[in-house]
Order: structure tokens, then C-alpha cells, then sequence
């Protein structure tokens, strides 16, 4: 069982990533300042295929008032998806992505809210930047220069997801041999320095906890690689931008309690340094965030 003294003798061999700083940064009028506390995104699904399906929105009007909600409750970015990342959902095209993403998107950016979409399309990226959209979630690995241009061009900010393959619906297995933080480690220096190249100045990187990879199905092995990547995720603080992680469920574990399971994980990623949680669960997860920042220092808890 997860204790303390596994948690001293993690933060004693990465003393020193632990310590370093990430960058602040602001987009448009929403500030980020990250050395001060941690932000949540709301999640809005535009796919009827979404297994959480208190996200679910099968209109733009329902689309909307389910965004406006989650800022109500504290989400500093809204995330709007049209396609689910389950392997058997269904797959929808960019044309169909576009039309029903831009009115929502729209609408919900001419309300002062800052929005972020879920895609791996270039072609809805830059309807959505069009739009009003200030953050791209990046889903896939192909034509990634094309898109870090314009979210550059757009002065918008990236979430660069991990993927092994070419985007979340086509993900290949997971090399569970080696340290995932490691692994994480390079694609993001490389996808990193692409964007910078391209002249994106607002990036985030997330582990991608939330993707379907055929070698995670046995849960038992899904929790503990999604719990070691939550409590190392400092580590990525090498890189020197935030961490944002999409919570789980754990199902399995939580059963007819499944909707409080992004809270239990985001005490662990917050342990672990995240700086912003994608989360189903706003009202649910801002009590674990509030709780938790009472504790500003060591002297807090330590007499």
C-alpha cells in the first residue's frame, strides 16, 4: 500500500526536479501562474460515445450551458471534444468535427471563457483557433509542425499529449519494461522543441493517462502505471513547462462510487506537482484543490 515512506524516498532521489520552476504564462485575458497553485479544465463531450456521460452534450445549446457551468464551479478552461477516445467508438471525420465544434466554441469564447479542443484534425484545429479557441489539446503525432504553427499564428497555447502512434484512436502498446517517465521525457523534449521552433511561447505536457492501450486493459496494471505517473510527474519538470493530467476513473475499483474517483487521483497528482487537472468532476475536484492548498508549507504539517 501507497505510504509515506515510499513518498519521502520519491522525493529524495528527485530532490532537485522537484524544486525547479515551470513557466507562467498568460492567454489573452486568463492568467496561469503556476508556482501558486494548480488550475482545472472542464471537460464537454460532443460525442454521444463518451462513457462519462455526465460530459455528454448532444447539442451546441446543451454544449454551452454545461461549459458555462463548469466555470461557474471553477474550471479555468473548458475542453470540448467531438470524438470519443474509446476503440470502439465511433470515428468522425473533420468536416463533421468542425461543424459541430466551431458554434459552441464560438459562443462559449465571445463569454470571456477560455476554451481548449480536444483534436488531433489540423484542419479543426484552425477552425477552432478561428473560432475564438485559445488551447489546442493535441491528440496525435502526425502533421504536428503544420499545427504548432497556428496555434503560434493564433498566439493560442498547445497541450501536448503523449500518444504512441499517430493519434489517440490509433495508439500502439506501451513499452511497460522501462521507466514511463523516461519514455515520457523524450517524446515531449522532441515534441517540445518543435513547437518552440514553430514559435508556440504556451505549452503544457500530459502523460495521457486517459488513453486506451491494448497492453492496459488488465486494471490492476492500468492503476499502478497510472499511479506511478502521477506521484513521478515532477520529474517532468526538466522540460520546464506545466503538467496538465486527464483523471481517471478506475472503475473497477470504485464501482457505483465511479463518478469520485477523479477526486482519489487528483490527490495523487497533485502530490505529484500537476499543474492543471482535466477533470469530468469540477465541483467535485476544486473541494480536493481547495483542501489541499491550506497546506501552503512543510510547517503546516510538520511541528
Amino acid at each position: 500500500m501507497l505510504d509515506l515512506a515510499t513518498l519521502a524516498a520519491l522525493h529524495e532521489k528527485y530532490r532537485e526536479a522537484a524544486s525547479l520552476p515551470v513557466a507562467d504564462f498568460s492567454l489573452g485575458a486568463h492568467r496561469f501562474d503556476f508556482e501558486k497553485s494548480a488550475y482545472l479544465m472542464g471537460v464537454v463531450n460532443l460525442s454521444p460515445d463518451s462513457w462519462y456521460r455526465e460530459s455528454v452534450a448532444l447539442s451546441a445549446e446543451a454544449a454551452v450551458q454545461r461549459g458555462r457551468m463548469l466555470h461557474e464551479q471553477g474550471a479555468a478552461i473548458i475542453d470540448v471534444g467531438a470524438e470519443s477516445s474509446l476503440a470502439h467508438a465511433a470515428q468522425v471525420d473533420g468536416d463533421a468535427q468542425k461543424s459541430l465544434l466551431q458554434p459552441v466554441v464560438r459562443e462559449l469564447a465571445t463569454a470571456g471563457l477560455c476554451v481548449s479542443v480536444e483534436t488531433y484534425h489540423p484542419s479543426v484545429a484552425t477552425a477552432c483557433l478561428k473560432a475564438g479557441a485559445k488551447v489546442l489539446n493535441l491528440t496525435g503525432t502526425v502533421d504536428t509542425d503544420r499545427i504548432f504553427r497556428e496555434v503560434a499564428d493564433f498566439d493560442a497555447g498547445v497541450i501536448i499529449c503523449f500518444v504512441q502512434g499517430a493519434n489517440v484512436r490509433e495508439v500502439g502498446d506501451l513499452d511497460l519494461g522501462r521507466d514511463p517517465v523516461e519514455a515520457l521525457h523524450e517524446f515531449f523534449a522532441r515534441q517540445i522543441e518543435a513547437a518552440t521552433t514553430a514559435g508556440v511561447s504556451r505549452i503544457w505536457i500530459d502523460p495521457g493517462l486517459g488513453f486506451y492501450y491494448r497492453n492496459l486493459q488488465d486494471s490492476s496494471a492500468r492503476i499502478r502505471h497510472q499511479m506511478h505517473v502521477f506521484l513521478n510527474s515532477f520529474r517532468l519538470r526538466r522540460l520546464g513547462w506545466p503538467v496538465c493530467q486527464a483523471l481517471p476513473h478506475a472503475f473497477e475499483c470504485f464501482e457505483e462510487e465511479v463518478r469520485t474517483a477523479e477526486s482519489f487521483f487528483a490527490v495523487l497528482a497533485l502530490l505529484g506537482q500537476t499543474n492543471l487537472l482535466r477533470t469530468h468532476e469540477i465541483a467535485k475536484v476544486r473541494g480536493v484543490l481547495r483542501t489541499l492548498e491550506l497546506v501552503r508549507n512543510a510547517s503546516d504539517i510538520i511541528p
